[in-house]
């Protein structure tokens, strides 16, 4: 099954197309084609992700990143010359494209002369994230089942990160997932602790109260004075710390460290480091580097603790962890010391380039739902929901 997958529920526009085979019970994946466009230079001004800034962005790219996606996954076919889409094809992609009017023309500029692509099914993300950046996404995937006469799988962006481990690094097979597993999903809008019963069965077990981790490393970046995204500058100064004196010289708070439930909060972390700022005579290199390297430590122990804990109370013969803060060299490195001490538990972590956001790990949940439902369909009600969950 052949499918086309779309993305853009933040501040990446990003277009893929995945071949999946398998089923639920042994899904593996082939990488056909796969464009992605970052807008972090955009949005560093802001120090943040501007909603409608990022909306116009992905109004603009999405049909060059499909033009290219498909070229790579070799099945653009010879552009038809002059060739128009039908009077009453033209206005129903424009009522649809009504609030993205650059979307609409480029497509209705592109898309006709473009023969049909041999996917099956188009994957596209609802939620969560940034709502006017997901109606982009969501309104493209709508004029593209028109065009094409393909069926819609709404996907969620938080499975992706789940999934996304199943595409492995090098092109052999990965390494099947056991069940019951436990996914610790972190990132710049989200952390969550999920119980995985099996592909497509998910129930969230532990969330933040406050902050996500991701946005905390953000936070913390900017009191420092370190531009964003904040969580790289974060991590190179604590390694320089680290390298420089065996122990932290600082001490920051892990909280909700020792509760019984599987919740996490960051907001008082994040509120010791600007204590601690705002009682220095002067904000040094050398106090940076060690406020960086406490506050890395502070979380990445948080993190673990919970997850430990959820992997007790489950009996997890997997552990999967997902989402852009994944890529951070001290997490990745403590979840590999965790998942040792559990002998005959499973590690699966995402490869580096699909740790952040991206479109490969949306047409892999559009595989996965589909085999669920086992048959699709061509109605196009869905919406998107920036608040949509897990389940």
């Amino acid at each position: 099954m052949k499918i086309l997958g779309i993305e853009t529920s933040c501040d990446e526009t990003a277009v893929a197309i995945v071949e999946g085979k398998g089923g639920l019970k042994a899904p593996y994946f082939k990488l056909l084609g796969h464009a992605i466009y970052s807008q972090v230079a955009i949005h560093e001004q802001y120090g943040g992700v501007f909603p409608m800034l990022a909306k116009r962005e992905h109004s603009k790219n999405l049909v060059p990143l499909l033009e290219k996606a498909l070229k790579e996954a070799k099945m653009l076919g010879r552009p038809a010359k002059s060739k128009k889409a039908p009077p009453e094809m033209q206005k129903k992609i424009r009522a649809l494209l009504e609030r993205e009017p650059e979307l609409a023309e480029s497509f209705l500029a592109l898309l006709p002369a473009i023969p049909r692509p041999k996917i099956d099914a188009i994957a596209v993300t609802v939620g969560p994230g940034l709502e006017p950046a997901l109606w982009v996404g969501v309104n493209f995937a709508k004029a593209l089942s028109i065009f094409w006469n393909l069926p819609v799988i709404p996907s969620n962006h938080m499975e992706g990160h789940i999934v996304s481990v199943l595409l492995p690094e090098k092109k052999s097979r990965p390494e099947s997932v056991s069940f019951p597993a436990v996914s610790l999903l972190i990132s710049g809008g989200h952390t969550e602790l999920v119980l995985v019963k099996a592909w497509a069965n998910y129930r969230i077990i532990g969330e933040t109260r406050d902050d996500a981790v991701g946005e905390a490393f953000d936070k913390v970046a900017r009191m420092l004075g370190l531009p964003y995204p904040g969580g790289p500058h974060i991590s190179k100064l604590a390694e320089e710390d680290r390298k420089r004196r065996p122990k932290s010289a600082w001490k920051l708070p892990r909280p909700m460290i020792g509760t019984d439930d599987f919740d996490f909060s960051f907001s008082g972390l994040k509120t010791a480091v600007l204590y601690s700022v705002k009682n220095l005579p002067d904000l040094d290199k050398d106090s940076v580097r060690g406020l960086a390297r406490e506050f890395e430590d502070a979380a990445t122990e948080v993190l673990v603790a919970k997850t430990r804990k959820a992997i007790e109370k489950f009996g997890a013969k997997s552990l999967i962890l997902g989402g852009g803060v994944t890529a951070n060299a001290r997490i990745r490195h403590a979840f590999k010391a965790l998942a040792a001490d559990f002998p005959g538990l499973k590690l699966f972590l995402p490869a580096p380039s699909l740790s952040t956001d991206n479109a490969v790990m949306i047409a892999i949940t559009g595989f996965i739902e589909a085999a669920k439902s086992r048959k699709l369909s061509l109605s196009r009600t869905f919406k998107a929901d920036g608040n949509l969950k897990l389940s």
